[in-house]
């Protein structure tokens, strides 16, 4: 006969915190990032300075100079944040850096503005002719260089209001940033304003290449790692709400370093190489691999044909990525955890690897559905409830007529102050708050945890759309 299982006994959070996410590490890391980056803004003027100053010119002409260089650089910078470094992503969460990368792309276009404006009105002389048939080629390249970022901002930040296909967007984001960089650079040799010096010049040039390099890691190097490590898909699976899973196992190298809540980037049937790939969160934990499962809800774009795959077919995959996990929290006595609709993925897979360890700390989940019958993962959840102390509040906006929330832990209604301040036990306000969902519910979240003495460095959200 066989013999009862002993349950396995629950281990301490920090054994499966790295010394590299431990808060103090992690905040050493952010800041020499910066620092890096400003010693990176500051090193064109510095060179300048020191080998080729300016003297006698007016102080329009060296500002609109300056402006020029610094554009430059802050487009140099773009290839670092967009290009998945991971020692880059670990301090800030690699969802971050987007929004980094999209203002600082607004920062580098009002340079080159101010750049060209300050000639155009002031030293006509420096700006030359603007026809392209009788200007010199370095002075048409910089036009060029200021349409092509003028276009790849227009493009992004309109993209889905005109239906640019996300694809098509990605080619064109590449090609433009491509074409913008290099004839920039072409135009700062060319016009030779302060670069006369070998110092300016050998500065230029080791830009030049790292950001070559840049550009080798992202689009040759990380792809054909992926292609020596390919993964299958083994099931295709309904998870309700219109959700579907992908379940794939590798046929390589499964993933390492891995940490609950984390995403990778996914590319199914195209090959590694492809620029058809979508960010995804791992809804299963690390405890539970080495098999994967992306959970996906058609709601544009390329999702409908992800969430169609058959079994059988090869994917890749570049990951993991992210911040959004409680083996950065090793130190928390509980949770509250905040989810509305396909946001509940990434809360999930940190709820199952509390599961698989046996954590003892408390989870309060409020849940945002638009109907009882919509909600995703609810059977998952009522399994991790019996295993560890979770205690689910399901927010139901449309429940049906009759609907009786008592039996289900349910409330009508959305997530606002009044809801989350009767749910809420009051000893959570220090308890780390991970929310994940549509952007407009992650707001009214914010502000009413705000309202409730929750500090905001304990508020800590995922965005629920990178591009």
């Amino acid at each position: 006969m066989d013999r009862p299982q002993t349950p396995r006994p629950a281990a301490h959070p920090a054994r499966h915190v790295d010394a590299a996410d431990a808060p103090w590490a992690v905040r050493a890391q952010a800041a020499g990032w910066v620092a890096l980056a400003v010693a990176a803004l500051l090193l064109p003027f510095a060179v300048i300075l020191a080998g080729d100053p300016p003297r006698g010119d007016p102080l329009t002409r060296n500002l609109a100079f300056t402006l020029g260089f610094g554009a430059l650089a802050l487009i140099a910078m773009q290839f670092a944040l967009t290009g998945r470094l991971k020692p880059l992503t670990r301090p800030f969460g690699a969802d971050i850096l987007p929004v980094f990368h999209r203002f600082l792309s607004w920062g580098a276009v009002a340079l080159m503005l101010g750049h060209f404006g300050m000639l155009y009105v002031w030293h006509q002389d420096d700006m030359g002719v603007l026809n392209p048939l009788q200007a010199p080629l370095h002075m048409t390249a910089g036009r060029v260089a200021l349409l092509c970022f003028l276009t790849l901002i227009a493009s992004s930040e309109l993209r889905k209001r005109v239906g640019l296909d996300y694809l098509w967007w990605r080619r064109l984001h590449l090609g433009l940033a491509l074409t913008g960089f290099a004839a920039a650079i072409w135009h700062v040799l060319g016009a030779g304003h302060l670069t006369a010096e070998p110092a300016t010049r050998a500065l230029w040039l080791v830009a030049t290449l790292a950001w070559a390099g840049l550009i080798l890691h992202a689009r040759v190097l990380r792809p054909m790692h992926q292609a020596r490590n390919p993964w299958r898909v083994v099931e295709n699976r309904d998870e309700g709400d219109g959700i579907r899973s992908l379940v794939l196992e590798p046929q390589g190298r499964p993933l390492r370093d891995w940490l609950p809540g984390q995403f990778a980037w996914l590319s199914v049937g195209q090959g590694p190489f492809s620029l058809r790939e979508h960010p995804f969160t791992i809804s299963t934990a690390p405890d539970k691999g080495p098999e994967i499962r992306f959970s996906i809800k058609p709601l544009g774009d390329d999702s409908a044909r992800l969430a169609r795959t058959p079994v059988g077919t090869t994917a890749w995959i570049d990951g993991p990525y992210g911040v959004f996990s409680i083996d950065r929290e090793a130190d928390a006595p509980g949770f509250v955890m905040i989810a509305g609709g396909v946001g509940i993925t990434p809360i999930l897979a940190n709820l199952h690897a509390m599961q698989e360890r046996r954590d003892p700390r408390p989870v309060h989940l409020i849940y945002a559905n638009d109907s009882w019958e919509e909600i995703a993962f609810r059977r998952d959840l009522e399994r991790i409830a019996r295993d560890i102390d979770l205690t689910v509040t399901h927010v139901i906006e449309n429940p049906p007529e009759g609907w009786d929330p008592a039996p289900h832990r349910g409330v009508r209604g959305r997530v606002d102050a009044d809801l989350l301040a009767r749910h809420l036990p009051q000893d959570s306000r220090d308890w780390p708050h991970m929310m994940c969902g549509p952007a407009p519910m992650l707001a009214a979240a914010r502000k009413a945890l705000r309202g409730m003495g929750v500090p905001l460095s304990a508020i800590h959200s995922e965005i629920f759309e990178m591009v």
